[in-house]
């Protein structure tokens, strides 16, 4: 049996292969049905919104997760990351983000996210 910890660890990387692969699919699983996220734009999408902007192909590749903290206190979790990635012209790029998880009817699924660059 896998603790939270490992199930969140699992779906953070999910989360950040489904951005890098434009995998609606997955998001559609794993994003609770109130999900909103704030974009590094300063826009806030829905869940809808997120579900449409991520279906288009992304420039950057190599999207990596690092210093991944996970926070778990009781039915809710909060994640904190930085991001580095490649730019179309080959140069470094690189962020922050901040993902919260609950859980919800036994499984966890992300309610917010916010997106920096």
């Amino acid at each position: 049996m896998n603790s939270d910890h490992d199930i969140l660890t699992a779906l953070n990387r999910d989360y950040i292969n489904s951005v890098q692969t434009c995998d609606v699919k997955c998001f559609d699983e794993i994003l609770a049905p109130d999900f909103y996220c704030s974009n590094p734009d300063r826009s806030l999408v829905d869940r809808a919104g997120f579900l449409k902007q991520t279906a288009q192909p992304v420039a950057i590749r190599n999207l990596k997760a690092e210093d991944v903290l996970i926070r778990i206190i009781g039915d809710a979790a909060i994640i904190h990351a930085r991001t580095s990635y490649v730019m179309p012209d080959g140069s470094a790029g690189g962020g922050r983000y901040t993902d919260v998880w609950a859980k919800i009817g036994g499984q966890w699924l992300a309610v917010s996210a916010h997106v920096t660059r």
